[in-house]
């Protein structure tokens, strides 16, 4: 499994969107969709 799907799987079992997740990790939203994403990892 690649990180960035591990993001995704664990972003979406704890009921997170990608904003709620991003401001816990001080990133902006677009980081975690490019992570997700695997363009910027």
């Amino acid at each position: 499994m690649k990180l960035s799907d591990k993001i995704t799987k664990l972003r979406k079992a704890n009921g997170w969107s990608q904003e709620e997740l991003a401001e816990q990790l001080n990133v902006s939203r677009q980081a975690i969709s490019r992570w997700e994403n695997g363009t910027a990892l």
